[in-house]
């Protein structure tokens, strides 16, 4: 068997969350119309802040991007799973699990930094305010962003690659909804050393290190809103990061949930259900924790709604 000849691999089997026949219709209603949610609401908060000038900030200009990603980010996943109930089937073939795969990381990595980006800026606007227009000027807005985008670019595509050069064994079902790369990789059956060693090193690098960032700027932040003299003070000083903090607990929460629970106990089938948190279900909500919490988006949301 030659390393790189995938002819004898046509296709993945998708096991999703449920064998069970009539709960099929159930899921797919479900999650269409999670999905529905996840694209309408994201995409309002993308054409409220772009069309209303008063939110063209830093904080929103990041806010838009995380929402651009969150609808790419379910749209790797779902649509597929809604296919294939839809057509009673769970095949996926190699090629489109590959950019499945691909796409997945690339965004999901997406929102990692973007969040991290975010928490940055906050730190930046409470503990440095009188700097703020100066660090956070548009030309350094936009490094951020690349940056971002190259990082899991580069990711993604390492990965991939890593991939692309295993052979993999007869049977080849996936206890997901989706090609998952650490499932992928353990379905081969050539030495996948050097993939393990690729995904512990990213996971540390774009993982860990944005978390570690975002936890020390969310340290100093309280430190200096504790500092406020004021009650009134230090409430506005934490409605501004209020949001974003939400929505990092929900994302980090999740998905840390997720992958402890699956090294501990092995249930592919119980993953897969609770990998549905941060892979749909807080894309969906972000929206709403965003706009609920945040005043200026509400006017900016309601002017463009009516």
């Amino acid at each position: 068997m030659e390393p790189g000849n995938h002819s004898h691999v046509p296709e993945f089997i998708l096991q999703g969350l449920s064998e069970e026949a009539e709960l099929q219709p159930l899921l797919f209603a479900l999650f269409l119309s999670m999905y529905l949610v996840t694209f309408t609401g994201n995409l309002l908060i993308i054409l409220a802040i772009t069309t209303d000038p008063h939110l063209h900030m830093p904080m929103y200009f990041f806010l838009s991007n995380l929402s651009f990603a969150d609808i790419c980010f379910t749209s790797t996943t779902v649509p597929k799973m809604l296919m294939n109930i839809h057509m009673q089937t769970k095949v996926i073939t190699y090629e489109d699990c590959i950019a499945q795969m691909h796409f997945f990381i690339l965004f999901g990595c997406l929102d990692n930094l973007l969040l991290t980006v975010m928490a940055y800026d906050r730190f930046v606007a409470i503990c440095h305010p009188l700097h703020y227009t100066v660090i956070m000027n548009p030309r350094s807005c936009g490094l951020l962003l690349l940056a971002s985008w190259l990082l899991t670019l580069l990711d993604s595509l390492l990965q991939s690659l890593m991939v692309l050069r295993l052979t993999f064994c007869t049977k080849l079902e996936i206890s997901h909804f989706f090609c998952e790369v650490n499932q992928v990789v353990q379905l081969a059956c050539s030495d996948t050393f050097l993939n393990d060693l690729v995904m512990y090193i990213t996971t540390s690098l774009l993982g860990v290190v944005p978390f570690t960032g975002i936890l020390f700027s969310y340290t100093k932040i309280v430190s200096s809103i504790f500092k406020i003299a004021s009650a009134g003070g230090k409430y506005k000083a934490f409605s501004t990061c209020g949001s974003h903090l939400s929505v990092v607990s929900l994302f980090y929460g999740t998905a840390l949930g997720v992958y402890l629970s699956s090294a501990l106990v092995q249930n592919s089938r119980a993953t897969a259900i609770a990998s549905v948190m941060y892979t749909v279900a807080t894309p969906m909500l972000n929206p709403f924790i965003y706009s609920l919490r945040n005043k200026d988006l509400k006017q900016a949301l309601r002017k463009l709604v009516s």
